[in-house]
């Protein structure tokens, strides 16, 4: 069942990158290997334009989301009562369990609301952003709560008896040892600003597409070789960062396993030579 689960979803993919090197204008007919589509697919203004958007929509939301998210998940862990705790829980988590079309909707209202009232946002990449943060920051808060539920607070508490200000205390304590939840709910809120569809679709404006609504756009349209060199230059790309992530943490991973080996060794000839 494993194999066949992993040959559904890895078949199609395989597929679609072997046809992307196709001649034939005709997706499902091969006509001959060539990189056509990939020339096509570089000369492509509209192709480049939408990256670019998505890339700077996605930088600026994992950015915001992360420092919003991070301050709203320390809240939650370390703040154990306050006034409207338990609303402002269910606002944190709304986001993560509410349909994308609402939340585009209600969003695309909001905006066409305050456009009439204040001119601004101006729908495009300030409402594509703000949206993105919406909806990033409580997958943040929700990881670095977790993080900080596993932390023991002994450092913390020890800081605070040795003097040390609640912001000290934070700068020095706290965030190093969020670091790595930090850094994943960075890269999650990076990935989900450049996946979305939906929400982007509801709060873009006129000649604000992002790279999954021309997808999206060009594939109604009909199967295109070019969508297919796209599709696969995106797959290499994530291959290729989760492999140098594999490699690096298996890097890592080793040097601790060293260091707790010299440290046991070490420990050993101590105890040795005490006896």
């Amino acid at each position: 069942m494993l194999v066949f689960g992993m040959a559904f979803l890895y078949i199609p993919i395989l597929l679609m990158m072997f046809y992307s090197f196709n001649y034939s204008k005709i997706v499902p007919v091969w006509g001959g290997f060539s990189i056509r589509w990939y020339v096509v697919l570089f000369q492509s203004e509209d192709v480049w334009k939408a990256v670019a958007l998505s890339l700077q929509v996605a930088l600026m939301n994992a950015t915001f989301a992360t420092l919003l998210g991070a301050f709203a998940g320390i809240a939650m862990a370390r703040i154990k009562r306050f006034r409207g705790r338990t609303l402002f829980s269910g606002m944190i988590s709304a986001p993560l369990v509410m349909p994308e079309v609402i939340t585009g909707l209600s969003l695309l209202l909001l905006f066409i609301s305050m456009a009439e009232l204040i001119g601004w946002p101006s729908r495009g990449i300030t409402t594509i952003t703000i949206a993105h943060i919406t909806f990033s920051l409580a997958y943040v808060a929700v990881i670095v709560q977790s993080r900080l539920v596993g932390v023991d607070q002994s450092l913390e508490e020890a800081a605070h008896d040795l003097g040390a200000k609640p912001f000290r205390v934070l700068i020095d304590i706290t965030i190093p040892l969020l670091a790595p939840a930090l850094a994943a709910g960075w890269l999650l809120a990076f990935t989900l600003s450049l996946d979305d569809l939906v929400i982007a679709s509801f709060v873009s404006g006129p000649g604000s597409n992002t790279l999954p609504m021309l997808i999206y756009s060009r594939v109604k349209l009909g199967l295109r070789p070019d969508v297919n060199a796209l599709a696969t230059i995106i797959i290499l790309i994530v291959a290729a960062g989760v492999c140098t992530a594999g490699w690096i943490m298996s890097r890592q991973e080793q040097r601790r396993t060293k260091e707790m080996q010299l440290a046991s060794a070490a420990k050993y000839d101590f105890m040795k030579e005490e006896s």
